[in-house]
C-alpha cells in the first residue's frame, strides 16, 4: 500500500465489565480492520461484593493493543497510520491509587458491586429529608450503592492506606477512562490526570448543568477535590501515549463511557432517539437534547455527550436494569435449566406459546430504574403443576423486556413523548424472540443493530472528529455523504393493547411482591451521630437508666 494511498486509522480501547479489547477502524467508512480482546477476572470476596485489579485491567489494554499492532503490519498498515485513539469503559467502577507511585491503594469496586448499602443508609440518615432523591437537581442522580460517590466514601471510610493517603494529599481516584488515560500518558511521570463528562456524570460528585464537581457533594461524602480527575469534554486532545509502548505519541482524542458511546455508535444523536443495551444488565438512554431533563419518575439524568470543549452538552434519561443477561446466567449455572444459553434459551423459550402466567423478577441485588429499590429480592410467581422448565425460561426473557417498558414508561412521563422506536444492541439480541417479546409488550417496534457492540464505533467517531484531528464528522447531515449509514432487522408488535397491558399490570403486580425482602437491622443502619450520642451518656446516668428499666419490665410482668 503506497504512502499515497493510505487510510486514515482509528484505534479504540474498549475496557467492558468483563472483556478488555483494543479495535482498529478505518476512515472513512468506520470500518472494523482488527481487533483483540482479553477476558478481566472478576473478583468476588463476599457476597454481592464485585472487584476488579486495576493492573490486571491496565497489562490487558497494552496487551491488546500490541497485538492489534501485529495484525496491523502483517496487513500491510503501519502503526503510524493510526491518527488518535479513543477510551470507552464500564461506568460507575471505581479505582484510587497513589499518585507518587503509581500503584492501586485497593482493587477496584465494580460498578454493581452493593457492598455500600449500609453508606446509603448513612448519608440518608444525614439528610434533613432522608430522600435518596435528594440531590437529584444537582447530580440528576438518587443517592445509590450504584454510583462512584458511594464508592469512594467506603474506601475512606474501611481502607487504612486509602485512607492515609487521603490524609496526606497523595490518593488520586476515578472512574476507569482516569485510570488508564493517567497511565498511558505517562502516570507518574506527568500522566493527564482527567476524565470526560459522561464518565463524571455518574459519580455522584458533577453538578449536572454546571459541569463542575460540586463542592457539597463533595463534603457530603467526605472527599476532596484534589483526589478527583479534571472534568473535560467528550472530543478533544487530551494528551498523547507515552508509555514505552509501540503507540507512543498518538493522541488520546475521546473518552465515552460505555452506554453513552453506544448511543452515539446507533446515530441516536437527535432529540427523541432511544438505543437500549442488552447485556449482563440493560442499559436504556433516551436523547432529550440540549436539555437538561431532572426525572421525577425514577430515571437519572447524565450528560448523553459533549462534543468538544466549545460545543454544548447533550444530554439523555436513562435507566438502568440491573439483571438481564444475568438472569440466563443465573438458570445455567444456580439451577442447571441451560446448556448453551445463546441457543437454548431462545429454543427452550421458544417451544411454549407463553410464560403459563409464570412471572420472574430478577432482583438479586435490587432493583434498578425506576425503582430505586435496594430491598428488594428475586422472585418467581405465579408457578403452577403445570409450569415447567420452558416457561420459566421464558418468563426470564419476558423480565428483560418487561423492566425495559418500566423505563419507557417512565421516560414517556417525564418528556411527555411517546417513544415510537426503540433501537437495541448487545450480545442478548442475537436472540430473536427476545426482540420479538420486546416489540409485544413494549408496543414499539425495536431496530436491531448490525453491530453487536456499538459503543466501539461510537468511540471511534468521537476520535475522529476531534479538534486537532478532523477526520469526521458526527453531524448527521454529514452521515450520507460518508457512506456509513446503519441498517437494522426491526421487530414489530403483533400483540393487542390490551393483552400486553393485561401482561403489564400482572408484572407490576410481581414487582410489588418482590420488595421489602432485603431489610437492614437498625444497629447497622445507626449513623455516627447516633453512635456519638450514645457515647456522651456518661456511664453512671447510663447503668441508672438501664436498673429502672429493669424495675419497670418486672412490675410490669406481675
Amino acid at each position: 500500500m503506497g504512502s499515497t494511498e493510505r487510510s486514515k486509522l482509528i484505534g479504540v480501547i474498549d475496557e467492558g465489565t468483563n472483556i478488555a479489547r483494543f479495535a482498529v477502524f478505518k476512515l472513512p467508512d468506520l470500518e472494523e480492520l482488527f481487533v483483540h480482546e482479553v477476558k478481566i477476572t472478576q473478583i468476588t470476596p463476599r457476597d454481592g461484593w464485585v472487584e476488579q485489579n486495576p493492573v490486571e485491567i491496565l497489562e490487558g489494554v497494552r496487551l491488546c493493543m500490541v497485538e492489534v499492532c501485529l495484525q496491523l503490519e502483517q496487513h500491510g498498515y503501519q502503526v503510524k497510520d493510526i491518527a488518535s485513539i479513543g477510551i470507552t469503559n464500564q461506568r460507575e467502577t471505581t479505582v484510587v491509587w497513589d499518585k507518587n507511585t503509581g500503584e492501586p491503594l485497593h482493587n477496584a469496586i465494580v460498578w454493581n458491586d452493593i457492598r455500600t448499602n449500609s453508606t446509603v443508609d448513612k448519608v440518608l440518615a444525614r439528610l434533613p429529608d432522608q430522600n435518596h432523591n435528594h440531590f437529584r437537581s444537582i447530580a440528576g442522580l438518587p443517592v445509590s450503592p450504584y454510583f462512584s460517590a458511594l464508592k469512594l466514601n467506603w474506601l475512606k471510610e474501611n481502607i487504612r492506606e486509602v485512607r492515609k493517603a487521603c490524609r496526606e494529599k497523595r490518593c488520586y481516584a476515578g472512574t476507569i477512562d482516569t485510570w488508564l488515560v493517567w497511565n498511558l500518558t505517562g502516570g507518574i511521570d506527568g500522566g493527564a490526570f482527567i476524565t470526560d463528562v459522561t464518565n463524571a456524570s455518574r459519580t455522584l460528585l458533577m453538578n449536572i448543568e454546571t459541569l463542575h464537581w460540586d463542592a457539597l457533594l463533595i463534603k457530603t461524602f467526605s472527599l476532596h477535590v484534589d483526589m478527583l480527575p479534571e472534568i473535560r469534554s467528550s472530543s478533544e486532545i487530551y494528551g498523547r501515549i507515552k508509555s514505552e509502548s509501540v503507540l507512543d505519541g498518538i493522541p488520546i482524542s475521546a473518552i465515552l463511557g460505555n452506554q453513552q458511546a453506544s448511543l452515539v455508535g446507533q446515530r441516536c444523536m437527535r432529540e427523541g432517539q432511544a438505543k437500549n443495551t442488552y447485556r449482563k444488565g440493560c442499559f436504556l438512554l433516551y436523547n432529550t437534547g440540549t436539555r437538561c431533563v431532572h426525572s421525577t419518575h425514577g430515571l437519572v439524568t447524565t450528560v448523553a455527550y459533549q462534543m468538544g470543549p466549545d460545543r454544548p452538552p447533550v444530554y439523555a434519561l436513562e435507566g438502568s436494569v440491573a439483571v438481564a443477561g444475568v438472569a440466563m446466567k443465573w438458570l445455567k449455572e444456580n439451577l442447571g435449566l441451560l446448556k448453551d444459553i445463546p441457543t437454548d434459551s431462545e429454543a427452550i423459550a421458544g417451544s411454549v406459546f407463553s410464560t403459563g402466567d409464570v412471572y420472574f423478577v430478577p432482583a438479586f441485588t435490587g432493583l434498578y430504574a425506576p425503582y430505586w429499590r435496594k430491598d428488594a429480592r428475586g422472585i418467581i410467581c405465579g408457578l403452577t403443576s403445570f409450569t415447567t422448565k420452558h416457561h420459566i425460561i421464558r418468563a426470564a426473557l419476558e423480565a428483560v423486556c418487561f423492566q425495559t417498558r418500566d423505563i419507557i414508561e417512565a421516560m414517556k412521563k417525564d418528556c411527555g413523548i411517546n417513544l415510537n422506536k426503540l433501537h437495541a444492541d448487545g450480545i442478548m439480541t442475537d436472540n430473536k424472540l427476545l426482540m420479538q417479546l420486546q416489540a409485544d409488550l413494549g408496543g414499539i417496534p425495536v431496530l436491531k443493530t448490525e453491530f453487536r457492540d456499538p459503543a466501539a464505533l461510537g468511540t471511534a467517531m468521537a476520535a475522529a472528529q476531534a479538534n486537532g484531528i478532523n477526520l469526521y464528522d458526527l453531524e448527521p447531515e454529514s452521515w450520507n455523504a460518508q457512506r456509513h449509514v446503519t441498517t437494522h432487522e426491526t421487530f414489530l408488535p403483533t400483540t393487542t393493547e390490551e393483552e400486553r397491558d393485561a401482561r403489564y399490570t400482572k408484572w407490576k403486580m410481581a414487582v410489588q411482591r418482590s420488595l421489602g425482602w432485603a431489610v437492614t437491622k437498625k444497629s447497622e443502619a445507626m449513623t455516627d451521630e447516633r453512635y456519638a450520642l450514645l457515647a456522651s451518656i456518661p456511664a453512671s446516668l447510663f447503668l441508672l437508666s438501664s436498673f429502672v428499666m429493669l424495675v419497670f419490665s418486672q412490675v410490669s410482668r406481675r
